[in-house]
C-alpha cells in the first residue's frame, strides 16, 4: 500500500452512538453532533500521527454538518454501503480504520483491506 496521506478513520455514527444506552434515541441528530464534537476535540485515542476522520451519518442525523477535524458524510442510502464505498475508494492507496461493532460491515470492509475497531475506540463507556 502506498502512503498517500493520513490514516483514514471512518466512524459508523449510528453504531457508535447506539453502543451506549444514554437516551440517544430521543435525539439522534443531537447524539451524532455530540459524537462529532467529541471526535473533533479528542481525535482517535491511541492513534499516533495524523488522521482524517469521516463520520458517516444516516436517517435523522443526515443534516449534521462537518466541523474542523471531522468531515461528516450523509449516506444517500444505507450507511453501511456508503462506508464500504469509502473504503473501496481508499483501498490500496492509504490505510483505513473503520469504527463499528456491526459484524457484517466489519466483514465487508476487512475484505477490502481496512482495519476495524469497536465503538469504545472513540466513545469510552
Amino acid at each position: 500500500m502506498s502512503d498517500s496521506g493520513p490514516l483514514l478513520v471512518i466512524v459508523d455514527a449510528a453504531n457508535v452512538v447506539g453502543s451506549v444506552p444514554d437516551g440517544w434515541w430521543r435525539d439522534r441528530r443531537g447524539a451524532a453532533q455530540r459524537l462529532r464534537d467529541r471526535l473533533a476535540a479528542d481525535g482517535v485515542p491511541g492513534r499516533d500521527g495524523p488522521v482524517e476522520v469521516v463520520l458517516v451519518v444516516e436517517g435523522a442525523a443526515r443534516d449534521v454538518e462537518s466541523v474542523p477535524g471531522v468531515r461528516v458524510e450523509s449516506a444517500p442510502g444505507s450507511g453501511d454501503d456508503h462506508m464500504v464505498h469509502l473504503v473501496a475508494g481508499a483501498a490500496g492507496v492509504r490505510a483505513v480504520l473503520v469504527v463499528t461493532a456491526d459484524r457484517e460491515l466489519r466483514r465487508r470492509v476487512t475484505e477490502l483491506g481496512a482495519e476495524v475497531a469497536g465503538p469504545r475506540t472513540v466513545r469510552p463507556v
